[in-house]
């Protein structure tokens, strides 16, 4: 699939609007639904058990799971994304508001950087990715703070360029937050990771 899977969960969207493509596939997740009708936008899919919604919505596209299972509204969306062929991904509704919730999400991201997919959750004034064994580049436009950890065992040859504090083949764990509070320096700046998953985050302006 050429598009991107957008989801929206049901945890704040504080966006003004979420730019939908035509080849884009979009899926409301529990309490997204009501954020969608808010912006206007149709899901293409309507999914989750939809206790945070109240009711469970109209749609010719459903997909309805109990409440009790073991994976979040969100990671259920992002594997349908999966099933339809999608490898690139935007994640909305997913960030503040509860904490295991957002940790829950950013795990999310690691199982679909692990499977090949390119990812985004964005909220809260922020933007979040994860990275599998690969890098990601950023422009001269950026400004701010960005923050790259490992979350998922050890990251080896950690490299950042262009930023405020560089690093060269580093070695991040999750028991060390060595990543943290990095900055956008006006230059093109890159993280490059080659064997591990990196998490990483910056302002969203």
């Amino acid at each position: 699939m050429t598009g991107t899977c957008v989801i929206v969960g049901a945890g704040e969207v504080d966006v003004p609007e979420i730019k939908i493509e035509a080849k884009d596939f979009v899926i409301g997740a529990d309490g997204g639904m009501e954020h969608l009708e808010r912006l206007g936008i149709k899901a293409d899919m309507a999914l989750g058990d939809f206790d945070s919604l109240g009711y469970v919505p109209e749609h010719q596209n459903l997909v309805l799971h109990p409440v009790m299972k073991d994976d979040t509204d969100m990671m259920l969306a992002a594997k349908e994304g999966m099933k339809l062929g999608y490898r690139k991904f935007r994640l909305y509704g997913g960030l503040g508001g509860r904490l295991d919730h957002t940790l829950a999400n950013i795990q999310t991201l690691i199982y679909l950087s692990k499977r090949g997919a390119e990812v985004r959750l964005i909220g809260d004034g922020i933007c979040v990715t994860a990275v599998t064994d690969g890098e990601i580049s950023f422009d001269e436009t950026y400004r701010g703070v960005i923050s790259i950890f490992c979350l998922n065992g050890k990251a080896s040859g950690v490299t950042l360029w262009g930023l405020k504090y560089p690093l060269e083949n580093a070695v991040l764990t999750s028991e060390m937050p060595l990543g943290v509070s990095n900055e956008f320096t006006g230059q093109k700046s890159t993280v490059r990771v080659t064997d591990g998953t990196l998490i990483i985050m910056w302002s969203e302006n």
